[in-house]
């Protein structure tokens, strides 16, 4: 079969299953499989079906996964997040503005302990954004600062993103965790400038004459929550704010000191996140099953996302579609921050369709090579698509935290569009240019570890 044809078979399937919805695993595994079997025959097909699987996920750096999921878990239904919230809300009476830089806080604390962009959107949706409204922001930058905070997931250490792109290049995780750290920050300030910008120039305040029949009822349920949350005793607050410091404290200290390795470093925050739960009075039989559950079911898909990426990356392999490409950008290694921007603008618009890991599992084999051709090495590179991936994530016509934001708060996505974008593009001509003008900002903290 010619070459070109076999591509558009391949090509052909792979976005007919995305068209059709089925999951990103199963898209990677068809299209995995057929690319192989066109490529090198039945007898490659299944050698590479009986070992690579296995040898995928049965890597020590991936054990790292469980358990940070089982942290966030325990973090979630403990109601940890909760009770900040509203421990923030007492301390900032008459100050609304710092209540939407607490959001993009809270969105990168929950990033770094979940990894989910899309569900911490949404769970930002649901908590904050009413919070958000009752203090003044009208309801499309609510939207907007809850989407942007939640695309923090990308990036922010300790991201199940950056795990599997250490997974896949074989970089060490530690050293990825570090040198998220200053571009996170850098991406945070800009969201944090943005949203105060915005605010103060739409503040909106609810006036009872004015409000439709609706939002007159949503506003006096947000009243009498408030009224009621009034009632939490102080210690919870206490509990909730030390057990959150102690947990970063073991990720990143830890981490950083060579206390504790990635693994380690999960296990710990889950044993505190756990006993913090225990301090609060949370933990029962649901509060076990649930967290469990929400554990395995998370780590599955995540596994079965990388076995599917596993093979795809073998047809990728036998086409030789990197060597290709390479080839093709060589006339332009000559000036290398083209190719870069070529590689970045190709991360932004897959981050626009496909959420993180998906995206990390299909791309990253085929880019990585043409990146460290034109001087980039591995986190470099990583650290460049995490800032442009928490951009795609909020830009139309596919932005997925947006859309999970919309989806629970019922706002118009092109009202939230209107705002998530200016983030979106305020990342991209902000922090990626810093990056690349001054490497160090990634590097100096990975080179600075305790080995």
């Amino acid at each position: 079969m010619p070459e070109s044809v076999a591509l558009i078979i391949i090509f052909g399937l792979f976005f007919l299953l995305l068209l059709a919805g089925q999951q990103i695993s199963t898209v990677l595994l068809a299209t995995g499989i057929v690319g192989v079997f066109l490529y090198g025959g039945s007898g490659a097909l299944t050698g590479i079906l009986q070992l690579e699987p296995y040898t995928r996920v049965a890597s020590y750096a991936l054990t790292t996964i469980p358990l940070f999921i089982l942290m966030a878990e325990f973090i979630m239904y403990s109601d940890i997040v909760k009770y900040l919230y509203h421990m923030l809300f007492k301390v900032s009476k008459g100050k609304p503005g710092i209540l939407g830089v607490f959001t993009i806080l809270l969105g990168g604390f929950l990033g770094a302990v979940s990894g989910s962009a899309s569900a911490i959107s949404a769970a930002l949706g649901q908590i904050s954004v009413p919070e958000l409204r009752k203090h003044g922001y009208n309801e499309n930058l609510a939207g907007a600062v809850a989407a942007s905070a939640g695309s923090l997931a990308t990036l922010i250490p300790p991201s199940i993103g950056l795990i599997i792109y250490g997974a896949i290049t074989q970089t060490p995780v530690g050293q990825l965790f570090m040198a998220s750290v200053i571009p996170g920050i850098l991406t945070i300030g800009v969201l944090v400038i943005c949203t105060l910008f915005f605010y103060h120039r739409s503040k909106a305040s609810v006036d009872p004459r004015v409000l439709t029949s609706s939002v007159r009822e949503e506003a006096a349920a947000i009243e009498e929550t408030a009224h009621a949350e009034e009632d939490i005793p102080t210690s919870k607050f206490v509990i909730s704010l030390i057990a959150s410091l102690f947990i970063m404290g073991s990720v990143f200290i830890g981490i950083y000191t060579g206390i504790f390795t990635p693994t380690e470093a999960g296990g710990v925050g889950a044993a505190i996140s756990l006993i913090a739960a225990i301090c609060l009075g949370k933990v029962n039989v649901a509060f076990i099953k649930n967290s469990l559950r929400s554990t395995v079911r998370i780590t599955c898909m995540v596994m079965m996302i990388m076995i599917g990426a596993q093979v795809f990356a073998k047809f990728i392999s036998l086409s030789m579609i990197p060597r290709k490409l390479i080839a093709l950008l060589e006339p332009l290694a000559g000036t290398p921050i083209l190719v870069i921007v070529l590689l970045l603008i190709t991360y932004f618009i897959l981050f626009m369709f496909v959420e993180g890991a998906a995206v990390l599992l299909m791309a990253v084999p085929v880019t990585l090579p043409i990146a460290q051709m034109i001087g980039l090495d591995a986190i470099e590179f990583g650290m460049l698509i995490g800032v442009v991936g928490a951009a795609g994530l909020l830009t139309p016509p596919v932005g997925m935290c947006v859309y999970a934001v919309a989806g629970v708060t019922k706002t118009p996505i092109d009202r939230l569009f209107r705002y998530s974008t200016i983030f979106a593009v305020m990342i991209c001509v902000i922090v990626v240019p810093l990056l690349l003008i001054f490497p160090q900002l990634i590097t100096w903290l990975p080179d600075t570890m305790s080995q």
